[in-house]
């Protein structure tokens, strides 16, 4: 039997459907209730010399994916990396195993492109904070980090918790760079929480905002 490739364009979407597909900015965020799950939003914190910024409600079984938006992450020390970790429970240890890859793209104001795998930033079964970025630059007010952290299905018993990461930021010498994170939490237990911090220094300026998806 035969496959037809679906046209989206063929579709007929009713004023309602097409209405709750379009960004809205009362919410920050975007619906997407016609396309089978709501994207509601949970919280939003807003760094300012924060050593850390933690999630610790809001996390629980009511949603099968969360997902995390990052905007203008600017960090008070130069060329410093934007990391995550979670933990269970009350725990605030932020210590949960990890299995994770990471690669990004390059390229400099007059041309220098690279696609290369972060060896230093991956872990095997380690217990670290988990790099999203690259090195961030500082020198500037306009330098910054933005982009988005998905966590799967992270209330699950049965299951790991797979995560996926993009960031895309200015970093040291005015590069661009687009970073791809993504792996396991090697934990069957539920996670509770979630905490954002640089490698090293603080937060200086920026937004987390967190969303759930039915």
């Amino acid at each position: 039997m035969a496959l037809n490739k679906l046209k989206f364009n063929s579709i007929n979407v009713t004023p309602a459907a097409s209405e709750a597909l379009k960004f809205n900015s009362s919410a920050n965020g975007f619906e997407t209730g016609a396309a089978g799950g709501a994207m509601t939003f949970i919280s939003k914190q807003t760094a300012s010399s924060s050593s850390t910024i933690s999630f610790t409600s809001g996390i629980d079984s009511t949603y099968k994916e969360y997902i995390f938006l990052f905007n203008n992450i600017h960090p008070g020390t130069d060329g410093t990396r934007f990391t995550f970790q979670g933990d269970t429970g009350t725990n605030t240890n932020y210590n949960q195993t990890i299995q994770s890859i990471f690669f990004y793209g390059q390229e400099g104001e007059s041309s220098d492109p690279l696609l290369a795998y972060g060896s230093g930033q991956d872990q095997q079964l380690g217990t670290g904070f988990q790099d999203l970025s690259l090195g961030i630059d500082s020198d500037g007010n306009d330098s910054n980090c933005c982009g988005h952290l998905h966590i799967f299905n992270p209330s699950s018993t049965t299951f790991a918790k797979q995560f996926l990461g993009l960031t895309a930021l200015v970093g040291n010498g005015y590069y661009s760079y687009s970073n791809y994170s993504a792996g396991y939490f090697n934990t069957t237990n539920a996670l509770t929480r979630f905490q954002f911090k640089m490698t090293s220094g603080n937060i200086d300026s920026g937004t987390i905002t967190l969303y759930g998806i039915n």
